[in-house]
């Protein structure tokens, strides 16, 4: 049993942003995600950071609609690393044992709620964070897709059919 209840781990992340404690995991999760010791779907983005340039890191869950990988942002459009992505017109490297660049393209409003209703389905740690029962119908998520991007990953292995 997780040891944070949905209202703190909502909170680590007031305003977009993490706190000490969600650093911590963060910095914690991006190291074990890019040793690529937990299933592939788990991933660390790396992106400059859209003010300092900094290469910043984030562990994300993806979520697999279609035969096609996506990226979804739980804390909506104030989050970091979704306006780095944006800054670096989507060019980013996603670490899993190895580094592979990749260009995120954003997922239409009119096509997120599937991908979104899949995202929550696999990566729990999102949950807390979207409006949305997990097991919701479809037009629950069309109704909070505008507010959650989405980010299709493209990558010469992804569109030659390996995995990530």
């Amino acid at each position: 049993m997780w040891p944070y209840s949905a209202e703190r781990l909502r909170a680590m992340y007031d305003g977009g942003r993490g706190d000490t404690t969600a650093r911590r995991f963060a910095r914690f999760w991006a190291r074990v995600h890019a040793l690529g010791l937990l299933p592939r779907r788990w991933v660390t983005l790396e992106v400059p950071g859209r003010r300092s340039g900094r290469l910043a890191r984030f562990p994300l869950g993806m979520a697999d609609w279609n035969g096609r990988w996506y990226l979804v942002s739980m804390l909506g459009e104030r989050c970091d690393w979704v306006r780095n992505v944006r800054a670096a017109d989507g060019l980013v490297v996603l670490r899993r044992r190895q580094a592979l660049a990749c260009r995120l393209t954003e997922v239409p409003v009119t096509d997120r709620a599937p991908i979104l209703k899949r995202y929550l389905a696999k990566v729990p740690g999102a949950r807390p964070h979207l409006p949305v029962d997990r097991h919701a119908a479809l037009a629950e998520f069309d109704a909070i897709a505008a507010s959650y991007p989405v980010f299709q990953v493209l990558s010469d292995h992804h569109d030659q059919g390996r995995p990530i």
